[in-house]
């Protein structure tokens, strides 16, 4: 494995770097935006007038499509696919493994008398039987028991990848289970969506939907690939476990927002293409913190389509740097010292009406129309904050939450010290009936200054977890591997429910005589005050803080188990029952999915470690001690039993330093093993990834610490973990 690595090492010419490989962009690049998307504006080229309107209906509205519609987009999306080189087709899903899955079928069909024909129907197009039985499902269905289900998905538009056309779909059971991130996603949106137009009703009564948008950021670090391939550890866990930190990491801030390396620059280049040709609409790209870290973010786009976007994004992303000889990193943090990736999740609702829910507006109604749904999201996240906090957990988040950039585990709302003031001059809103004097101050001088406020209002608290940025709420715990779904189910589920309870409250205030305006400056003032615990303006990382949010009853979740041992709360599994989002067994079967996942990742973790430990530091560390002790024994030889020991000092104390570290690394290995048994004998999930968490994840402490002093000691020539990491660092 050594030589491998060692090989691996000498393919990459040190003195030019790698030769430049150089990108051609066209002069607009919106020349080539959705060229290869089965978009709208090639429906309407392909697709009679009676399926176009269908789609467009299935669309805006969630109409069903009938059968014989089906069969006319088929033959237009197969004869759109070929003319592009398309030979496959795929029903392109988003499975609980965390990646996306396809199984190709070609448009090929044999007929009698030796003859073949591409034929491409209706129900090829609605549905396809992929084998489910390798994928995650909780104990849904028996490991026998192979039949899966893909629908498409038509408010997601197709898509060409290669030769194949990719059709995003739903992954659900033979029994109806949902076995993927996209179908409660839907559902959830669904549920916002009639639960804001109800409420917008007060406000505008031509609003017939409310979409919910979403723009992630996608941060990641780029490494190049002979020295990916040179590390056991980053090759099988996504992140090197082990190896001190070079001299110089981010103390500078030198990369953030520096000058792009050319070869990322090509790699952007090319990756933007693809972007452009797939209708991602990819606007930024930049240097993160951390050396050879990056971002990309698109612009704003509905939340499924988005999510689809970032879940292709990544599987593109991987493609394009393996040309540019790069590895990409998605794991929240590959490398200790240094900051780690995110996702920030930007979510907001808007209208058929083209306006922004959470935007506040030129008049005062406008701005009350902006505080409901303000407040509102507020009093979600404060109702249901454990469950928000369960859906971005990993065990790969873990290690990012509350270190350098990211915010803490403590799930609390940042809006601003201005509209904080608002909040509380709305607070003490009389209850009941408004006096002509009260309505004239609230409406011209708190609720119609929100503009002015905003204005202004330009701080963003980089520690809070739900930050509102002035005209959307940014989720900023998301960690860079994970699928957007999650937390956009979450979020709008728990938004749809609030909105829900607010449009209940708010009629019987109405039923009761209060008028409109009243009645919902009483049910928002209620809000504030129910909501207040979960708002803070401070500094996320401090010690305070966590005593604080305990005193407010705020949790500190600070691992996966805790996490998820919160989503089984019988609250939360109502809410998902009562919302249509999913049915206790489906909510159970994610919980025991998420939990395997994360004792697995552990367990691959703690046997890299105790393998990297045992075959190479320790052979490399002894070699090293050996070549020490003939160095002592030459000394004496020359200088004599009495002479030679001052001169040999530093030796005999590096060979006494290594026999202790390598006898650390056997005790913790063997310990660490031991542990890992343990843990895996234990049958109940919950359980079992609480030892791994409490009892395996802490015994990789000693080893790393006696790994980390033998490499400092060791020669690079034995055991090159110093100049690799320094190498990972460079331009």
């Amino acid at each position: 494995m050594s030589t491998l690595r060692f090989k691996a090492l000498e393919t990459l010419p040190f003195k030019d770097f790698r030769k430049d490989n150089s990108v051609e962009i066209p002069a607009k690049l919106s020349e080539l935006f959705c060229k290869n998307v089965f978009s709208e504006e090639t429906m309407r080229e392909y697709l009679t007038k009676e399926a176009f309107g269908s789609i467009m209906d299935a669309i805006k509205k969630g109409t069903k499509i009938q059968r014989h519609i089906a069969d006319q987009v088929a033959v237009a999306m197969k004869d759109w696919a070929m003319s592009k080189g398309a030979t496959h087709y795929t029903h392109w899903f988003q499975p609980l493994t965390g990646t996306t899955a396809e199984k190709h079928d070609s448009f090929f069909t044999p007929i009698e008398g030796g003859r073949a024909i591409e034929r491409f129907s209706g129900s090829m197009l609605i549905q396809q039987e992929p084998d489910a039985s390798s994928f995650p499902n909780g104990g849904i269905r028996n490991t026998f028991e192979a039949r899966g289900y893909t629908a498409w998905d038509p408010t997601s538009p197709a898509f060409i990848m290669g030769t194949t056309l990719c059709i995003p779909s739903i992954f659900i059971s033979y029994t109806g289970e949902t076995l993927d991130y996209k179908a409660p996603l839907l559902r959830a949106l669904n549920a916002v969506d009639e639960a804001a137009t109800n409420v917008m009703q007060y406000f505008d009564k031509n609003v017939t939907k409310v979409t919910p948008t979403l723009g992630w950021e996608q941060e990641y670090f780029l490494v190049d690939s002979a020295l990916y391939q040179s590390r056991p550890d980053l090759v099988l866990t996504g992140k090197t476990l082990l190896g001190h930190s070079p001299a110089k990491g981010q103390q500078l801030d030198d990369h953030y927002f520096g000058s792009i390396p050319t070869r990322v620059m090509n790699f952007m280049k090319e990756l933007e293409i693809e972007c452009m040709k797939l209708g991602i609409p990819a606007t930024t790209r930049h240097n993160e913190v951390a050396p050879n870290q990056f971002e990309l973010a698109p612009m704003f786009e509905e939340v499924n389509v988005a999510v689809d976007h970032n879940s292709l994004l990544m599987d593109i992303m991987a493609r394009v740097a393996h040309k540019h000889h790069f590895h990409i990193l998605f794991h929240e943090k590959p490398f200790a010292g240094v900051n780690g990736s995110g996702k920030h999740n930007n979510w907001s609702l808007a209208t058929d009406t083209g306006e922004n829910l959470l935007s506040p507006g030129k008049n005062p109604k406008k701005n009350l129309q902006f505080l409901t749904f303000f407040v509102n999201a507020i009093k979600a996240v404060h109702e249901y904050a454990d469950l928000l906090r369960a859906s971005i957990a990993s065990a790969s988040n873990d290690h990012r939450l509350g270190a350098n950039e990211a915010p803490p585990a403590i799930i609390s709302v940042f809006i601003g010290s201005q509209l904080f003031s608002v909040l509380e001059e709305l607070e003490k809103v009389t209850s009941g009936k408004l006096s002509p004097e009260e309505k004239t101050e609230l409406k011209l001088n708190v609720v119609g200054k929100i503009p002015e406020i905003l204005l202004d209002n330009t701080d963003r608290n980089r520690t809070s977890p739900f930050a509102f940025t002035g005209n959307k709420f940014e989720i900023r715990a998301v960690g860079s591997s994970a699928n957007c779904a999650e937390s956009m189910t979450v979020m709008n589920t728990i938004a749809a429910k609030q909105l829900n309870d607010f449009k209940k409250e708010v009629d019987s205030l109405i039923e009761g005589g209060l008028k409109k305006d009243e009645a919902i400056f009483n049910v928002l003032r209620e809000y504030i005050k129910q909501s207040k615990s979960i708002m803070f303006e401070g500094d996320g990382y401090s010690d305070d803080w966590a005593k604080e949010a305990e005193k407010r009853g705020l949790n500190n979740l600070k691992t996966t188990p805790e996490a998820l041992k919160q989503e089984m709360d019988k609250k939360f599994l109502d809410l998902y029952e009562e919302m249509g989002i999913f049915n206790h067994r489906e909510v159970e079967a994610r919980n025991e999915i998420k939990l395997e996942k994360y004792s697995t990742v552990i367990d691959i973790e703690a046997r890299v470690l105790s393998d990297i430990a045992r075959n190479h530091i320790i052979p490399s560390a002894l070699n090293y001690q050996n070549r020490l002790i003939e160095n002592v024994k030459g000394l004496k030889e020359i200088f004599g039993d009495k002479d030679f020991k001052p001169l040999a000092k530093e030796q005999m104390s590096l060979i006494t330093d290594i026999s202790e570290n390598v006898s650390k690394i056997k005790l913790g290995v063997e310990a660490l093993l031991k542990a890992r048994e343990v843990a895996k004998d234990v049958s109940d999930s919950q359980k079992q990834a609480e030892e791994y968490c409490n009892k395996v994840k802490p015994l990789f402490d000693p080893i790393r610490d006696a790994s980390d002093a033998l490499e400092m000691m060791v020669d690079d020539e034995l055991w090159p973990m110093t100049k690799y990491r320094e190498m990972l660092f460079t331009k």
